[in-house]
């Protein structure tokens, strides 16, 4: 659907897959194409009108391919709405190929209908790589793909270490609406794409693949573009190798008894846990201690060995005071943990 606001005309991709196919392919062909209106998940905040002029999606588009050393049809897995779904459609449809429409998380459908020697891809969020870890036959169709991104959060080590034994070839992506999608793969930045820490370690991206502004919120847009540079949310730290990591956002650090706890480093060793399937950390307010942390997990372990868990890596104090079990997570649409909801009912 062809959007107007004010007098500017934006091309929001549709919910549909296969509207959002036809949309894309026009779209692609068009001689003055109208910038796409990308909408953010909202996972972490109020959702954003992300505006991507095809420049910026072509120049990623070009530059994965690059990466990857290879193109061809692409399993689209993912909403068709956001940014990692439109990127599925534009590589594939780039590289000559319909997309093919993942019904579920039925990959083994989806590859079998391809008959043709040209490679397949696929480009998933850690909760479906999880789920379809628990399905041999889904799992060895995955395999069966040229390479399979994850994005959209990070993956734990444990789960990516299996999956590769079961012989997935796993390139795991970092970026966002506002960077056209992945830009960094396994921590390094794609061609063209800078990446420097700024203050406290907040990652900043540069380079032909940036967002244009955010619809309706020029103030926004003069905060997080400055000088060419997009000021993410996000903090990482550079490896020994040069390796982007991400280690967190720049807001989920909870001060809890006057101790400095980053909750995503927490939530993180958690996930490596055998037991624990799931996990999330939050600080929320407490009269004693100013926050506290907690926990909400899926699995089975038991507190006390959680927080025995945590020390061994980590200091005592980093322990979450509360563990909350779930059954399972909420999840956005495009697969994401919906962290707000999470946050609301604790």
């Amino acid at each position: 659907m062809t959007a107007s606001v004010g007098h500017v005309s934006f091309l929001r991709p549709s919910d549909e897959p296969s509207v959002a196919i036809r949309q894309l392919s026009r779209w692609l062909e068009a001689d003055t194409p109208a910038p796409l209106l990308i909408e953010t998940s909202g996972s972490t905040g109020r959702p954003k009108g992300v505006v991507l002029p095809r420049r910026a999606v072509l120049a990623s588009v070009e530059a994965s391919a690059r990466r990857l050393e290879a193109s061809g049809r692409w399993l689209l897995a993912l909403p068709s709405s956001y940014v990692a779904g439109v990127q599925v459609i534009v590589r594939s449809l780039v590289a000559g190929h319909d997309p093919v429409v993942v019904d579920g998380l039925d990959i083994g459908r989806a590859a079998a209908s391809d008959r043709s020697d040209t490679p397949v891809f696929a480009s998933l969020v850690p909760t479906q790589l999880h789920r379809i870890l628990g399905t041999p036959e889904q799992l060895a169709a995955l395999a069966r793909c040229h390479t399979v991104l994850v994005g959209g959060g990070g993956l734990d080590r444990d789960l990516r270490r299996r999956a590769e034994d079961a012989g997935v070839h796993v390139v795991v992506t970092y970026g966002s609406s506002e960077t056209a999608g992945g830009c960094v793969y396994d921590g390094v930045p794609l061609d063209g794409v800078k990446v420097s820490l700024g203050d406290g370690g907040r990652v900043q991206v540069a380079g032909p693949t940036l967002f244009s502004h955010y619809d309706g919120d020029p103030d926004l847009t003069a905060e997080t573009v400055v000088d060419g540079w997009f000021l993410t949310a996000d903090t990482g730290r550079l490896a020994d190798d040069g390796r982007l990591e991400i280690v967190g956002r720049i807001d989920d650090v909870v001060v809890s008894g006057g101790v400095k706890i980053p909750a995503a480093t927490v939530a993180e060793r958690l996930r490596r846990h055998l037991l624990v399937q799931q996990a999330e950390v939050f600080g929320v307010p407490d009269p004693e201690w100013g926050q506290r942390l907690v926990a909400v997990l899926v699995g089975t372990a038991h507190d006390a060995e959680l927080r025995d868990w945590i020390s061994m890596e980590h200091p005592r104090s980093w322990a979450p005071r509360e563990f909350r079990w779930v059954e399972e997570l909420p999840l956005l649409p495009n697969g994401k943990v919906d962290l707000q909801v999470l946050r609301a009912s604790l």
